[in-house]
């Protein structure tokens, strides 16, 4: 199970709330090059922040994000719909595979299968949510069918993994990397 201390999990919070402000969409502060993290943001809060005020925090971060660039673009009416709302219910469900995953990590190599296994679960899940929501209810899409949200999933899902599995990969081996050295000290210590 992983558990931190309180230190860092401020420090891994303010980590998150600046990869969010960084990467999502292309407002003001945007870094060129990098895809969103919104979705590994998400599940790694899950993961390394206990207080559960850490995803409402996140989550407007967000929303506060995306209205200060789709009011800037005049994008606003295509974006922020109805569907918007479906958000929740999406970043919810990543963050609580974050939650599941937390408790039943091990520090240990075999730990990777229950990992992989809790993000691509919860990143689907959240995908439907998400892209499923911005299909029916988003009011841009004339028919809708399930047949036409599949197709948006085959469209859409396998682009989204490469970012939040290189974002989740990463800070994996920080996490390894910091387990080792605190190991490491207690050594010396010793």
């Amino acid at each position: 199970m992983i558990t931190l201390s309180s230190r860092a999990q401020l420090l891994s919070g303010l980590g998150l709330i600046l990869l969010l402000a960084l990467t999502r969409g292309h407002h003001f502060a945007s870094v060129e090059h990098l895809p969103s993290a919104s979705w590994a943001v998400f599940f790694l809060a899950g993961v390394f922040l206990r207080p559960r005020w850490s995803f409402p925090l996140l989550f407007l971060e967000a929303v506060l994000l995306d209205l200060s660039y789709y009011g800037w673009s005049g994008a606003a009416a295509h974006c922020i719909t109805p569907a918007y709302a479906l958000l929740v219910p999406a970043y919810a469900t990543l963050w609580y595979a974050g939650r599941v995953y937390a408790r039943l990590h091990q520090d240990r190599f075999s730990t990777l299968a229950p990992l992989l296994l809790t993000l691509l679960v919860g990143a689907f899940v959240s995908n439907l949510f998400s892209s499923g929501g911005y299909y029916f209810f988003s009011g841009n899409f004339e028919t809708t069918s399930l047949a036409g949200l599949w197709g948006r999933i085959e469209q859409y899902f396998p682009g989204k993994l490469p970012a939040l599995l290189g974002y989740t990969a990463v800070a994996s081996m920080l996490y390894t990397l910091s387990r080792q050295y605190k190991t490491c000290q207690e050594l010396i210590r010793t």
